[in-house]
């Protein structure tokens, strides 16, 4: 069975964005990003760079980890401001919004029902694992389907912003087995977790 992977970068507080919900790592961003991150997503996870990215930096590689790309609305506006109607032309994309009545671009499957019930269906097909990219709202409605975290932990605080998990999220705690990791020279850390047994 394909596993659900919130695959996501976050402050050493916990948080994905700041409070007005914008990319961390944009020109606008507080988190600039150093060459030797870059070359860690290059090199290991090539499927999560967005096509713009993909293209300035010639990647082709289509990458082992993940077939299909999950994000909720305001993520995916963020790159509908940009101009760009599907960042991930390379992966199955999914949007998931309840607002939205169409996507711009007709590769874009939007979803607006159950998001469990979606989540439970694509783990039941062939391929690949399934990335939930974000945000912390539609990681909150799927905090029970995740079967692994990959946090990408910038050394950072910011004091207040979007949160891993929305607060609309249940008290339901879970426990993590520590899987593998990743120390780079400028000072981030890359770890994945595995839902623990029984969690």
């Amino acid at each position: 069975m394909r596993k659900l992977v919130y695959y996501i970068a976050t402050t050493l507080d916990g948080f994905i964005a700041g409070p007005d919900g914008a990319d961390p790592t944009g020109p606008e961003g507080f988190w600039p990003i150093p060459e030797d991150y870059i070359r860690h997503l290059v090199t290991e996870y090539p499927e999560t760079l967005p096509v713009q990215a993909r293209e300035a930096l010639s990647v082709t590689a289509q990458g082992t980890h993940f077939d299909t790309v999950l994000e909720g609305r305001r993520s995916y506006e963020i790159g509908l401001k940009a101009g760009i109607a599907d960042a991930y032309p390379h992966l199955r994309h999914l949007v998931f919004s309840r607002t939205l009545t169409e996507c711009p671009d007709p590769a874009v499957e939007l979803v607006a029902g159950d998001a469990v019930e979606r989540v439970r269906q694509l783990k039941e097909e062939d391929g690949k694992d399934i990335w939930l990219l974000g945000g912390g709202e539609l990681a909150g409605a799927l905090y029970g389907e995740i079967d692994q975290l990959i946090l990408k932990t910038a050394p950072l605080t910011i004091g207040a912003g979007i949160p891993l998990f929305s607060h609309k999220a249940a008290f339901d705690p879970r426990g993590w087995e520590l899987t593998g990791h990743t120390v780079l020279d400028s000072g981030a850390v890359v770890g994945t977790y595995a839902r623990a047994t029984g969690a």
